[in-house]
């Protein structure tokens, strides 16, 4: 791996970001009605390799059954105002009009009501009655307090969910979760991140995790690199996490763990190139927060958002593009890559002669930073 001296006492290595590199076209094409984007981990087959974030300007208990029923992954904030209040919706609006100037500290009252288990059950009941399959997503802290409420609402996926999470949390105040010890206790299949290096990843995999979920601090709702410094860009974190999971699969004889690139993929240009670099699935927020359904009305935050003591995030306004079912499959209602996004990531495959995503991470990609006219 190339390294860049940046001081005579340090040194680091090059990462590239979307804009920094393209795909190469092969010598086949294929039909785009031919080609397949469908994704399945453990046992729950998507036709849309699609994880919709949770984040309550994405996802409401509606907004996830519509989502489900287009045949994507929904996975519902359970630490979000769903779960604390019974009636949200005014709440959600008021968040929408907030002035920026203080929409952090009212957000950070409407945040500080408790979470209620039964709430937990009754949102994720609305969703298994639709027939969709549920998933729910706890951060790091709070999956031993409310773990068991979620397992008895009878979720399919349990995701745990933080900025960044590691097999190795060291605590002197509390005893941290002991990840390989809860994923191999529980019932369902565990998807954990975020994650972006290698070594981090091979980590998380060795816990027994379905899936790891890559991205850290690149979203379009984060500030994490204003706020901590940190951040990894995502092409150079799915390529290495993918490693990752090639030598765990030797390690262990072949067992495969999912790969979803989480955050920071705001066209269908970005979801193409991310299963290029080796992504089963993504995970999108800001393009889905960008729909009529969304509960957003037009705006998109995070829990970094109304963090009690350091904010890594904000309140930003996306917009409205189109229904779920224009920004997922079409048709698109312009040529800026938010529409049709599916359609574009087909097209792609096709243009380079590829059937199935997991032939697709095979295409060629090149280092070619793109000059905006």
């Amino acid at each position: 791996m190339t390294e860049i001296e940046i001081g005579r006492g340090k040194r680091g290595r090059r990462a590239y970001s979307f804009d920094d590199i393209a795909v190469v076209p092969s010598r086949r094409t294929r039909d785009p009605h031919e080609v397949s984007v469908g994704w399945q981990i453990d046992a729950y087959h998507f036709d849309l390799p699609v994880m919709a974030a949770p984040m309550d300007s994405v996802m409401s208990p509606d907004s996830a059954i519509a989502f489900g029923k287009l045949g994507g992954l929904p996975v519902l904030d359970l630490e979000g105002l769903w779960t604390r209040y019974e009636s949200p919706e005014p709440l959600l609006a008021e968040i929408a009009a907030l002035d920026p100037a203080n929409a952090t500290a009212r957000m950070r009252e409407i945040y500080s009501e408790p979470i209620r288990e039964d709430l937990i059950r009754l949102r994720l009941k609305q969703i298994r009655d639709s027939g969709c399959t549920v998933a729910g997503a706890l951060s790091p802290q709070r999956t031993q307090e409310f773990w068991k409420a979620v397992v008895d609402a009878g979720v399919d996926l349990f995701i745990i969910r933080g900025t960044t999470v590691s097999a190795e949390h060291v605590s002197g105040r509390a005893e941290p979760l002991n990840l390989k010890r809860f994923i191999y206790e529980l019932d369902v299949p565990v998807i954990v991140g975020g994650v972006a290096t290698y070594t981090a990843a091979l980590h998380l995999m060795r816990t027994g995790a379905a899936g790891v979920l890559v991205g850290f601090g690149g979203g379009a709702a984060h500030t994490t690199r204003q706020t901590l410094g940190i951040q990894v860009p995502l092409p150079s974190a799915i390529a290495d996490v993918a490693a990752a999971r090639r030598d765990y699969m030797d390690e262990t004889g072949g067992r495969y763990v999912h790969v979803i690139a989480d955050g920071g993929m705001g066209t269908s240009g970005d979801i193409v190139k991310a299963v290029a670099c080796g992504a089963d699935a993504v995970m999108l927020g800001a393009a889905l927060a960008r729909s009529t359904e969304a509960p957003g009305r037009g705006f998109h935050w995070g829990s970094e958002a109304h963090h009690p003591d350091l904010p890594r995030g904000e309140r930003v306004e996306v917009g409205t593009v189109g229904s779920l079912e224009e920004i997922l499959v079409g048709p698109g209602l312009g040529a800026d890559g938010t529409t049709n996004v599916i359609g574009a990531l087909k097209r792609a495959m096709a243009t380079t002669g590829y059937l199935d995503l997991k032939e697709f991470q095979r295409v060629e990609v090149v280092v070619a930073p793109h000059q905006k006219s």
